[in-house]
């Protein structure tokens, strides 16, 4: 509908009476999300527990009392691009906060134009002006104000800050996701470096016994059979070694391309599980997982965003009323512009409302309403994640733990055993294959005790990942676990 300026009271009196009749010709009635945000304690999160609460401090990765790994992780932490892109999505978001505040207050526009212009003789200009040329000229000053009767731009100002607050949550999010890849990739570098001294030990106790084996040959307590096992035992050791040495350099290029460095920045980089503790974390889950989880506070901003769209989105089938003034020169014949009798000005409100848009409004409020069922969705799952996630971690800690008890007692007889079969084949009381049996004991036990020295550490950092990394929201009304009402 075209503008209307009014100059008159009463006529602007009439104009909004009828722009408050004819609203009811664009109606937004029937149009709503369906999609409905989980409880937590529903899904599985309880209301409160026994547990001391947990306190994560930020920079995490520092209780492993590493300084190769707080290296890394500050390195990851300022030059990867999934950060710098992270971050950059916040700042567009500020922008369009920015954008959204602007929108609120009255916008002043300014203009100059010149024209030499011939006009027509059968126009409406009379002679002289008629059939002649001439200069004109107009500078002017355009002020507008949308006075927001029916809360939209106070609705897209409320969006665009949910955007932005959802963009710094998801960034805190992407610098824990990288923080725990640098912490677990270097656990796995660890395990690696370890296995292969497990390896490297084993050759040289294969060695060992080939030389016992060549003894006893020549000594005709043994024949070439045991001299030939002995003797293959080797070249399947030096095997396990070259393949633990391929998955270490490329455990040490995936570190390199994490820390945004060359691929053989790090070929030297040799970290021990042994200098690695194994911290203590509850075996609970924490009442307030929500608030420590920065991919949750997203996804609910981002629903709390969707839900101020469609509120914008439904006070676009209001009238909006906008105060217009406008002052400036304008004259034919540019010499004569700057005087006064040049001199121009006007003020009257301007009211706009939909009567007819052929669905238009209601597509687009249909739209909204999808997009918060999607975001709805989306922290649904976001939930449903993260409670698993945690409580996978919380059973792969229990797990790991006792499964570490059993194995010490496990290797401890393994070596008992395998000193007892070398003692008897020296004493010519036993057969090798006796040795190798007990030695294929030992080395699987060393090897399973690595493992879960490694496996401990992981689900350690793997632990503090799901529970959020010590982030807190810094919006209190993003702590609150009630249901969301979008």
């Amino acid at each position: 509908m075209p503008t209307a300026l009014v100059s008159h009271p009463a006529g602007r009196l009439a104009s909004l009476v009828a722009a408050l009749v004819l609203a009811g010709c664009a109606s937004s009635a029937g149009i709503a999300p369906h999609t409905s945000p989980l409880d937590p304690v529903r899904a599985g999160l309880p209301a409160a527990v026994e547990a001391t609460p947990l306190h994560l401090a930020t920079d995490w990765w520092r209780s492993f009392d590493d300084p190769t790994l707080d290296a890394l992780v500050d390195r990851a932490l300022a030059d990867h691009p999934d950060l710098q892109t992270a971050q950059a999505r916040l700042e567009r978001a500020g922008a369009a906060v920015a954008g959204a505040r602007a929108a609120e207050g009255p916008q002043v526009n300014g203009a100059a134009d010149a024209t030499r212009q011939r006009y027509s003789e059968h126009g409406l200009l009379p002679p002289p002006l008629a059939g002649s040329t001439h200069d004109s000229g107009t500078v002017q000053a355009t002020a507008s104000w949308e006075l927001d009767f029916f809360g939209r731009q106070r609705a897209e100002l409320q969006s665009a800050l949910g955007g932005e607050r959802a963009a710094r949550a998801e960034l805190e999010a992407a610098r824990l996701l990288l923080a725990s890849r640098v912490a677990a990739v270097y656990v796995e570098l660890a395990r690696l470096l370890d296995q292969r001294t497990v390896a490297e030990r084993s050759l040289a106790q294969r060695e060992e016994t080939l030389a016992l084996i060549g003894d006893r040959v020549r000594a005709g307590l043994d024949t070439n059979v045991e001299l030939r096992q002995g003797e293959g035992a080797l070249p399947e050791t030096r095997q396990q070694i070259e393949a633990l040495d391929e998955r270490i350099a490329l455990a040490r290029h995936a570190l390199a391309a994490l820390t945004v460095q060359p691929p053989d920045a790090l070929a030297t980089l040799s970290p021990a599980l042994a200098s690695l503790p194994e911290g203590t974390l509850p075996r609970s889950l924490p009442s307030d997982l929500l608030a420590r989880r920065a991919d949750i506070t997203a996804a609910r901003w981002r629903v709390e965003a969707a839900g101020q769209d469609v509120q914008a989105a439904k006070a676009e089938f209001y009238p909006s009323v906008n105060l217009v003034a406008f002052a400036g020169l304008s004259s034919i014949g540019l010499g004569r512009l700057l005087e006064a009798g040049s001199a121009q000005a006007g003020f009257g409100p301007a009211l706009r409302l939909p009567i007819f848009d052929s669905g238009r409004l209601r597509a687009n409020l249909s739209g909204k309403a999808a997009d918060v069922d999607a975001a709805v969705a989306s922290y649904n799952g976001a939930l449903l994640s993260a409670l698993r996630d945690v409580a996978d971690q919380l059973a792969g800690q229990r797990s790991i733990a006792r499964q570490q008890d059993e194995q010490r007692g496990a290797q401890e007889a393994a070596e008992s055993a395998y000193q007892l079969a070398v003692q008897r084949y020296r004493a010519g009381l036993g057969t090798y294959l006796v040795v190798l049996s007990a030695e294929s004991n030992v080395l699987a036990q060393r090897r399973l005790g690595v493992d879960l020295k490694a496996r401990a550490l992981d689900n350690q950092v793997q632990l503090v990942r799901a529970l959020g990394g010590g982030y807190v929201a810094s919006d209190a009304s993003a702590l609150t676990l009630a249901p969301l009402q979008p």
